[in-house]
Parts: C-alpha cells; sequence; structure tokens
C-alpha cells in the first residue's frame, strides 16, 4: 500500500500526527512486557509536544511506532494523513526520508563530512535534488553558517546537536521526531538546541514530538503527554518545569486512580449485563 486509505479514524487535515489504538508488546510466555497499551492520541500541525514518563514507560516505544521505525502489534498510526500499517519495509523507508525527520541523542554525524554535507546527506540518500542554497540557509538558521566546511569533530556537543537539527529540517519533514535530543549536552547547549526546536515550531511551522526526562526541557513545549506503564494517564498544556516535575512525582497515583476507575467500569458494566439477562425458571 502506498496511498493514503479511507478509514473512519482517518486523521483531520490539520493533524501531522495520529495514533489510533496502538499496542505494542515484546517477549514471549512468561516474559512479555507491554511498552504500549492501546494509545490514542492526535497532535495538530505546528505544535511542540514533550512525551514524558519513568523508565520503561513506553516513551522510546511509542516514538519508534510513531516513527515507522517499528511496527505496533495493532492500531493504526497517521503520519501527515498517511497510514504507515500496510507498507513494506522500502515503502516505509522512502516514506521517513520524505516526511519524518530525526533528532537523536546521539548526533549519528559522519565524522568524515563536513556540516554541509551531513546536512544534505539525507536528501542524497532518498535521490532527492540537492538545494546548496536552502541547506546553506538551513545552517544559517541554527546558526552555522560560518562553520560549513568544520568536521564533527572541530565542534562542539551543542554545535553538531545543531548540525543533525539542521539536516532533520533540510527536507521539510512533515513531523521531526527528537528522542532526549540534549541528554547529552551541557545547560547552556541545551538550552540553545530546546529554543532552536522551539523556534522551527513558532517561526516556521514545524511539528516537533520530544522524548524526554527532563522537566526543564519538557517546558519549552506547548503540551506535555504523560505516559506510564504504555498507557496515557495526562496531559500538560503550557507546561513549566516545576509543574512538569510535580506532576510527574504523583504519576503513580494518577495510575493507581485510573486503574481504579476501569475496575469499577468494568464492574458497573458486568452489573448492567447480568441485570439484563432473563432469570431461568426453577
Amino acid at each position: 500500500m502506498t496511498g493514503s486509505q479511507t478509514t473512519r479514524n482517518a486523521p483531520e487535515a490539520t493533524e501531522a500526527l495520529r495514533l489510533v489504538r496502538v499496542s505494542k508488546t515484546y517477549g514471549g510466555d512468561g516474559t512479555r512486557v507491554t511498552a504500549l497499551d492501546d494509545v490514542s492520541l492526535a497532535l495538530p500541525r505546528g505544535t511542540f509536544t514533550a512525551i514524558m514518563g519513568p523508565s520503561g514507560s513506553g516513551k522510546s516505544t511509542l516514538l519508534h511506532c510513531a516513527a515507522g521505525l517499528d511496527k505496533p502489534d495493532s492500531g493504526t498510526v497517521f503520519v501527515d494523513g498517511q497510514e504507515l500499517r500496510g507498507r513494506s519495509e522500502t515503502e516505509l523507508t522512502k516514506f521517513r526520508r520524505e516526511r519524518i525527520g530525526f533528532v537523536f541523542q546521539q548526533f549519528n554525524l559522519l565524522p568524515t563530512l563536513t556540516v554541509l554535507q551531513n546536512t544534505t546527506l539525507p536528501l542524497k540518500l532518498a535521490g532527492r535534488r540537492v538545494d546548496l542554497n536552502r541547506a546553506r540557509a538551513v545552517l544559517e538558521r541554527v546558526g552555522l553558517g560560518q562553520r560549513l566546511d568544520h568536521l564533527p569533530s572541530q565542534l562542539s556537543g551543542g554545535q553538531q546537536q545543531r548540525v543533525a537539527i539542521a539536516r532533520a529540517l533540510v527536507t521539510a519533514p512533515s513531523v521531526l521526531f527528537a528522542d532526549e535530543p540534549t541528554g547529552a549536552l551541557d545547560t547552556h547547549s541545551a538550552r540553545d538546541v530546546l529554543t532552536l526546536l522551539q523556534e522551527s515550531v513558532r517561526v516556521f511551522g514545524q511539528t516537533v514530538v520530544m522524548v524526554t526526562h527532563d522537566p526543564v526541557a519538557a517546558s519549552y513545549a506547548d503540551a506535555v503527554l504523560f505516559l506510564a506503564d504504555g498507557r496515557l494517564v495526562g496531559r500538560m498544556s503550557n507546561p513549566t518545569a516545576q509543574a512538569v516535575a510535580e506532576r510527574l512525582t504523583y504519576l503513580g497515583d494518577e495510575v493507581a486512580r485510573q486503574r481504579r476507575q476501569q475496575r469499577h467500569q468494568v464492574g458497573l458494566d458486568a452489573s448492567v449485563a447480568t441485570a439484563g439477562r432473563p432469570r431461568k425458571e426453577i
């Protein structure tokens, strides 16, 4: 399948990303781990969303399934209105190169290529025309206009991450996924990178989805989604570092409360079903 698929769960035109009842498990009998449990979400275009949760909550799995790097066991993922399910690995690779950008904690720059060459590499891999003027403009935007011929070893960690962001932006992706993009940076460099991601959204209309464990990093986003035990358990708009940290502290209590509500609802549904059955005469 290479085109979009008509479905009652199809996303709105204003959405960059939609997940519909996505689940993912790992392991076999006795060691099965549920990484994602019936997760649904919709993110509008031109927004910056942070995904947070404790270790093992499913953050990276959510990112990998949303970006087409991993296939969910069930559910549907739409990126830019296009359904990922049913595509071959070759089709998914082509789709990612055309529609998706990635920024990881490790910069993943090729050490023998210059800043400009690293930035234009995704275009070459996708077989697209390399617009050097656009690449230079993107590098200028991220503050590296004077470093085009430098090798990664000649740059600081923060500068290398900015190259990685430029590399992701040069293809004009529908969604840019960032997995702990500031995890290997000092405080000053991290602030610069987060400001750059924020500006790419507010000034240029980019859609950014960032996995992070850092409440300060999350405070740069428009909204924060909280994950626990593979489930979405909360959302916060206009986050502050203090509010995010406090929410994380009580996330376990929120999970327990939702589980109690779920068990209560299951009990009510069972009672209603039982009450609706005709009684047998003795």
